[in-house]
């Protein structure tokens, strides 16, 4: 494992920072009626990599000055490797360059973020096994519990793009048809089992026309957030059959506000759980494929203090983010830059590890204590936070907070 690179922004050089040097996380802010533009997150300052490039100490185009990292993902992996080296020495302790870059450090806590690239489309998957054997056995039955074709196949559906948020952004609980067990017709009215659920999302870099083999998958992918796919289970129990979650998903998708590279992570590449039944070739792994990042969900009621309610881990996926690209791609898919791949809810095998509230609370019949309460599901007022990393060492590769406030219907109700 690498150790530590020690820089001259002595916030980065502490053990519990999300972004030491070794991380170097590209987002988008704001400050003073200046931005967006593309910076740098390092310590507890954001590099202004927008003025870095006006000053000719960097060049790529103008990309960096675009206000959003898509432009950059574009020119590929060489310039994905050059700024990053270039960026690793400019900030490193004893370089040359500490004195001009000072002026280029702006405080984290002074800067507003925004979406750090434009999403093209976006896909969401069904990956962790513990999470649809658990999800199966509440509406089917633990014999019965995953589909026929789920140990072959990376299960996906397309999502919305156009409700995709960052870090921060209040989220409005939604409103839909819903029919309950015991109603004989729907009725309209506000989600009352909202959720969420913990993924990582991947970051396709690079388009595509055809196929993507699960070893070329990498030279793709440019990087990964943290996602919540928030999801109102009541409006999905009505709706999802036979052509599966529409509305239901449609709300709001929240990222962290950091593209953490794949190249940040790639000392941290492991392998995934055992395989249950031979995969077909186009999906074999050459070598590890998961990650070893820590997952955790919190949630924080209006007014209280936070609990965690769940902590697992990104390895504990059946399917790697690689399977998932190739798998999309095998159709003739063509991928384009910006696409956002979430890996799908992230469960571990025990109650403490499960990524939804759907999970922990099983389906409402398990409540789980808070502070000052209890919860099933999302409460209004409530405000729920993932987070992430992996752990290096003397050194952890974060990815700052996911998180966003649930807020009442728009009508009130």
């Amino acid at each position: 494992m690498p150790q530590l690179i020690r820089s001259w922004v002595e916030s980065a050089n502490t053990p519990d920072t999300d972004f030491p040097l070794n991380n170097l996380p590209y987002g988008v802010f704001s400050r003073d009626g200046i931005g967006p533009r593309c910076g740098v997150a390092i310590g507890d300052y954001i590099l202004d990599a927008a003025t870095l490039e006006a000053e000719g100490l960097v060049s790529f185009g103008g990309a960096l000055q675009t206000g959003t990292w898509n432009a950059f993902m574009a020119q590929g992996n060489a310039k994905w490797v050059s700024l990053r080296g270039a960026l690793t020495k400019l900030l490193a302790e004893g370089s040359a360059a500490q004195e001009e870059l000072g002026a280029l450090l702006i405080a984290q806590e002074d800067a507003i973020l925004h979406m750090p690239f434009a999403v093209c489309e976006y896909t969401d998957f069904y990956s962790s096994r513990h999470h649809a054997f658990n999800v199966g056995s509440m509406f089917r039955d633990p014999e019965n519990a995953l589909p026929p074709n789920w140990l072959h196949i990376p299960i996906g559906y397309n999502g919305r793009a156009s409700s995709i948020v960052v870090s921060g952004t209040p989220i409005t609980r939604p409103m839909g048809q819903l029919k309950g067990p015991n109603e004989e017709v729907p009725r309209f009215g506000p989600s009352q089992r909202f959720d969420i659920e913990l993924e990582i999302g991947a970051i396709v870099g690079q388009p595509s026309s055809g196929p993507i083999d699960v070893g070329q998958a990498f030279e793709n992918i440019f990087g990964y957030v943290l996602l919540n796919d928030w999801s109102a289970r009541d409006i999905q129990a009505w709706e999802y059959q036979p052509l599966g979650p529409f509305q239901s998903k449609a709300t709001a998708t929240t990222i962290s506000p950091w593209i953490v590279t794949a190249a940040a992570l790639e000392p941290f590449r492991t392998t995934g759980p055992e395989r249950e039944k031979p995969l077909l070739p186009y999906l074999a792994e050459p070598g590890p494929m998961n990650y070893d990042i820590a997952l955790e969900v919190a949630l924080t009621p209006e007014g209280g203090r936070e609990t965690v309610l769940s902590r697992t881990n990104f390895r504990e996926m059946y399917y790697s983010t690689a399977q998932q690209l190739a798998h999309h791609t095998s159709s003739g898919c063509p991928m384009r830059v910006g696409d956002l791949l979430g890996s799908g809810t992230i469960s571990g095998a025990s109650k403490d590890s499960r990524g939804s509230l759907l999970e922990i609370s099983w389906g409402g019949k398990e409540p789980v204590e808070i502070d000052g309460g209890s919860r099933s599901f999302v409460e209004d007022g409530d405000t729920m936070t993932l987070r992430g990393h992996a752990q290096g060492n003397g050194y952890r590769i974060g990815f700052g907070e996911c998180t966003g406030k649930l807020q009442p219907a728009a009508t009130g109700a």
